[in-house]
This record gives C-alpha cells, structure tokens and sequence, in this order.
C-alpha cells in the first residue's frame, strides 16, 4: 500500500478508513511517502517537501491552508485539496455563540452556578449591535446570514464590495471603527498577519467585543491581551490562537473572554462529511479520476 503521512491527529473512524488504503506513518515519514493527510495547521515548507520526493498529495482535513509552501508545491506538481462548504455552518453557528457567550456572560455565569455562586455582574444586550464581518466568504456570509435578524447595522470588509444588502467599507481600520463587533472570517496568511493590532482594537473601542473564528495569526495576542486588561474593548471570543494548542495564561483569568480550543467545525456531522471529502479526494487521486475538492493555485 502507498505510504501515508498523518501529520496532525485525526478522528479514529477516518485515521481506520485511512490505514485501509495506505501505510500510515505518525511521524518521520519516508521518502517513499505519496500522500499528506492533516488539519488546517498543518505547516509544509520547501525543506520539507524536499526530503519527500515522491510526494503526490496533500489533503488538507479543513479549510485552512496558510502554512503551505503553495509555490513549492506548485514547482514540484504536488496537489493540494481542502474540504471547504461542508464546515461553513457550524463555524458560522459558533461565531454567533461565541458572541452572544461575551454580551451575555454565559461561560462566566455557568463558572459561578456551578461553584455554588448565584449574584454576578450584569451582562450586556446582544441585539441593536452595529456587527462587523472582516471576511465575506462563505462562512463571513453564513455568520452575517445569523446576525442581520438581531444586528442594529451589518458591515463587512472584503476584497470588494459584493450585492448584498449590508454596508461595505473598505478596510479593517474603518471597519473597526464603525462596528460594536468585529467578527474575523477572513484566511491566515501574510496579507492578514497580525492585522488585529492595537491601533484597530483602539478603534473597536471601550464597549468592543472581538470574535475569531478565522486564524490566529491574524491578532497580536500580546496587544489584545493589553487592550482586554486596559479595557480599551470590552471582550473577546476566540476559537483560535497563534500558537495552537498553547493559549496565553493571561486570557484563562479573564472573565470577559470566552475561549474554545478551535471547535468551529467539532459537530458530528461535519467531521464526517470532512473525512468523507478526505477520502474521496484520495481515492480519486490514486485512481486517475478528478478530485472532488481541489485547490487551485
């Protein structure tokens, strides 16, 4: 059987589908290796890729795709395919809890019932907020879906303004300023390293919510933990960090951030239809056919 690398961890059910078809390696993978199965953080450099020549594939277990050497793999004709859609809406469905989690105190107060509390500060109303989406994809428009019935105001920023009813403004600073909430939706990468600065979190404000269920890379963690103890906003929630699974010990001690170890796509149903898009882009590749999700690049 053709040799396999599984370099993140993966569900038993699709890691037993996988060890059907391949030689599965966990780590160290040989030379011989023909396919590369991982998550959205996955990282592939041309160093990599270079102690790997018969490398043929590489299926992406997610939408995410920024830590891929994409030019290296383009010179060695190595293809690349993602398993986009079938996630859009439980991610879409978390940025919307994750938010209402912050206004509301839902983390916070369930920590203090169960402790035995009862009196908690009082939370925020949720609805009549101005909501922005940095990211109008599919999931950007899938969250701004959620929030127009309850949003005082929607605002996105995207590489262009699209037809939609909601305003358009042409960058995240103005974005920022405008908005109650700002929602990232849009791909890691170096266009959107560290965009979320401390000047755009100035901008959202003293009553500012942040929510990330995009990359981590695309906050300073440093400037929005500063920004959160200063009360330059007021909370963030976040599904992703710049240094996965390490999380900053300062954002465990804030009541006001409401954290999730990058869940967006964690339901049952979607992580069957992603491991099933897994294996039919595999199954496809080594039988000659087309693939059923390719990236193009």
């Amino acid at each position: 059987m053709p040799d396999l690398y599984l370099a993140t961890p993966t569900s038993p059910s699709l890691r037993l589908a996988l060890e059907e078809r391949f030689t599965v390696h966990d780590k160290n993978p040989p030379a011989t290796t023909r396919a590369i199965v991982g998550g959205g953080q996955l990282r592939l450099d041309a160093a990599m890729l270079d102690r790997l020549p018969a490398l043929e594939i590489v299926a992406i277990n997610g939408v995410g795709y920024d830590g891929l050497d994409l030019d290296a793999l383009r010179a060695r004709g190595v293809r690349v395919t993602t398993t986009p859609d079938v996630l859009t809406e439980d991610v879409a469905d978390l940025a919307i809890g994750l938010m209402l989690a912050v206004y509301r105190r839902i983390a916070a107060n369930d920590a203090l019932v169960r402790g035995g509390g009862w009196k908690t500060p009082l939370g925020r109303r949720a609805s009549g907020r101005r909501i922005g989406i940095f990211g109008l994809g599919k999931i950007g428009t899938a969250i701004a879906a959620r929030a127009a019935p309850f949003a005082g105001e929607l605002l996105y920023t995207a590489r262009a303004a699209k037809p939609v009813a909601w305003r358009y403004l042409p960058d995240i600073a103005a974005l920022a300023e405008e908005s109650d909430v700002l929602i990232l939706a849009a791909p890691g990468g170096a266009a959107t390293e560290k965009i979320v600065d401390a000047d755009i979190l100035k901008r959202l404000g003293a009553d500012g919510v942040l929510v990330n269920v995009a990359r981590g890379s695309l906050v300073d963690e440093p400037a929005l933990i500063a920004a959160l103890q200063a009360g330059t906003i007021a909370g963030a929630g976040l599904d992703v960090f710049a240094d996965e699974p390490q999380v900053p010990a300062a954002f465990r001690g804030m009541e006001q951030v409401v954290l999730a170890p990058h869940q967006g796509s964690a339901t049952a149903e979607t992580r069957a239809a992603m491991a099933a898009l897994v294996l039919a882009n595999l199954d496809a590749h080594f039988a000659g056919r087309h693939l059923a999700t390719p990236l193009h690049f």
